[in-house]
């Protein structure tokens, strides 16, 4: 899985998750990837910023904002789609369960069909995944997993 920086014609960003960038333009070509501010289908990608393995240890922590701004109806929005996108992408995820570092490797390298795939995975193994440049996003279980 890949993570997408994204922007539509109104200059709205957001961030997208994809199979591959060939899922990510086949998707983008039929109108599937949509704005989720304004609904605009007319999306491009922008820069994004590589995770690179300095070992020098974990990043410097930002400087606190002075005073937080609360969230307009159009960020609650954004999030709220954000968030649906994200248990839609789960159920859509073809399970592999432990077998994910190796399928996850498989995609990658073109040995296996690109497709959207869920599993388990150690922080050991998602470390060395990222090191290899294969995007991958941890998330917790949802509630239907837990039981």
């Amino acid at each position: 899985m890949i993570v997408l920086n994204l922007c539509c014609d109104h200059e709205h960003l957001f961030e997208g998750w994809f199979g591959s960038a060939a899922a990510f333009e086949a998707q983008r070509e039929r109108g599937q990837v949509v704005c989720p501010v304004c609904g605009s289908a007319s999306i491009s990608r922008r820069p994004s910023a590589p995770y690179i393995n300095t070992g020098s240890g974990p990043p410097a922590a930002p400087a606190p904002r002075a005073s937080p701004r609360p969230a307009t109806p159009q960020q609650m929005d954004a999030v709220a789609t954000a968030v649906a996108m994200l248990r839609r992408f789960g159920k859509e995820s073809e399970d592999v369960g432990e077998r994910f570092v190796e399928e996850a490797r498989r995609i990658h390298y073109g040995e296996s069909e690109a497709r959207n795939i869920k599993g388990k995975a150690s922080h050991d193994d998602i470390g060395e995944l990222i090191d290899e440049g294969i995007m991958v996003l941890p998330v917790p279980p949802d509630d239907e997993e837990l039981h």
